[in-house]
């Protein structure tokens, strides 16, 4: 009995003398861990480039004292020149440049209105002799047109001839009441036959022969070519009746389409060069002379007309053209076309800060002109922005955002 009850107590005192050992053990263990805690949670708020240049033997407080360390934007990303070459970046630079914008569009050749006339009797009668019989046809100034037979015609030109005779015989008269009198009927009669478009020669012709004639001679007032002939032999003409109707073609008129966005660069008296299919050799040069105030709803395009002499009437009524402006801008700041992004809302460009760093900046931009954005704000002249691989720098720069915000949201 006694021998088993030193066995139970030898068994206890060796349990107990285990378990104490194993407590040591853990305490120890436990504080040996902590400095190693104390460092994983600092290390935890570290950025990583912080730790990396730690194993490296650098840190920021080094760097910070050698003046290495570079302010950046919002949103700059660093892209090492292996990835830089990987993704195409290529360079350009914002800078002074002449501009000149080219508008090309199309255009159609019309009549000058102010040089066409209509030729219309302001005495009635009947058409005896027609001289120039056919549409088209060309005519110079002081040309015969047609004969006009008019019984008023004769009977002024006869009041005309007693009206001389009565004149020489009252010219004698003792009374100068009298002799005022034939002087005031025969002008009243000469001024009645101009006034019908008889020409002083004509008048001049009346008065030698002594003679009143049949018909009066219609001549044309212009240079140009029949556009329209509604007289013909025989017929009975009413005053203010329609004969003819003449255009001169020495000037003709172009209408251009122009497109809405383009309006602001059109001014009058701004040069254009016109070029037909049928002459490619050849251009003509016009002058804007009028811009129209409406649009057209479809096509959302207004017109400009042209003038442009035609001497040798090669260019016709009706006639398509192919219409180029060409607007100086003067001396504008600049970037290639593609440092611009578009994003439909606002425009950005990608700005080469060096040594890697690429920001992004929202700018200003105004007219496009070949490949290049005139800058209105946000650039200065000799400032790098990148021309190519834009989009694939601005989407890292906005994942790098999207990731700083999200980095203090809870479990991240």
């Amino acid at each position: 009995m006694k021998g088993r009850t030193w066995l139970i107590l030898l068994i206890a005192l060796s349990w107990l003398a285990a378990g104490c050992g194993k407590g040591k053990e853990t305490a120890a263990h436990r504080e040996g861990m902590k400095p190693e805690a104390k460092a994983t949670s600092t290390e935890a708020t570290k950025k990583p480039n912080e730790m990396e240049m730690e194993m490296k033997g650098i840190t920021m407080e080094s760097i910070q004292k050698e003046g290495k360390i570079q302010e950046v934007a919002p949103g700059t990303v660093q892209i090492s020149l292996e990835r830089q070459q990987l993704i195409g970046v290529k360079i350009g630079a914002a800078e002074m440049r002449s501009l000149e914008k080219v508008i090309r569009t199309v255009g159609r050749v019309d009549y000058d209105e102010k040089r066409i006339v209509t030729v219309s009797p302001k005495i009635g009668g009947w058409i005896e002799d027609l001289y120039v019989d056919f549409t088209g046809r060309f005519v110079k100034q002081g040309d015969a047109l047609l004969t006009l037979y008019s019984p008023e015609l004769v009977s002024t030109q006869e009041e005309y001839l007693l009206a001389l005779r009565a004149k020489k015989s009252l010219v004698k008269s003792p009374f100068p009441e009298v002799a005022r009198s034939g002087d005031s009927l025969a002008d009243s009669a000469k001024r009645r036959l101009k006034l019908w478009d008889i020409s002083d020669d004509q008048i001049k012709t009346l008065e030698e022969s002594g003679e009143a004639k049949k018909t009066l001679t219609l001549y044309s007032p212009f240079t140009g070519f029949v556009l329209e002939k509604t007289a013909y032999k025989g017929m009975n003409v009413m005053p203010g009746m329609s004969l003819y109707k003449l255009a001169d073609l020495s000037v003709v008129w172009l209408y251009a389409d122009i497109y809405e966005y383009e309006l602001p660069f059109i001014r009058l008296g701004q040069q254009a060069s016109i070029q037909l299919t049928y002459l490619p050799e050849e251009t003509f040069t016009g002058k804007a002379i009028y811009i129209y105030p409406s649009l057209n709803p479809e096509t959302r395009t207004a017109k400009v007309r042209f003038e442009i002499p035609n001497p040798q009437e090669r260019l016709k009524p009706e006639m398509y053209a192919n219409v180029e402006i060409k607007v100086h801008l003067g001396q504008k700041l600049a970037v290639p076309e593609g440092a611009i992004i578009d994003t439909g809302i606002r425009q950005l460009a990608i700005i080469d800060r060096g040594n890697g760093y690429f920001e992004p900046r929202e700018v200003k931009v105004g007219s496009k002109v070949d490949n290049y954005y005139e800058v209105i704000k946000g650039l200065k002249a000799g400032e790098r922005v990148v021309t190519s691989a834009s989009f694939l720098i601005d989407s890292e720069s906005k994942l790098k955002e999207a990731m700083g915000g999200m980095a203090g949201m809870p479990g991240m």
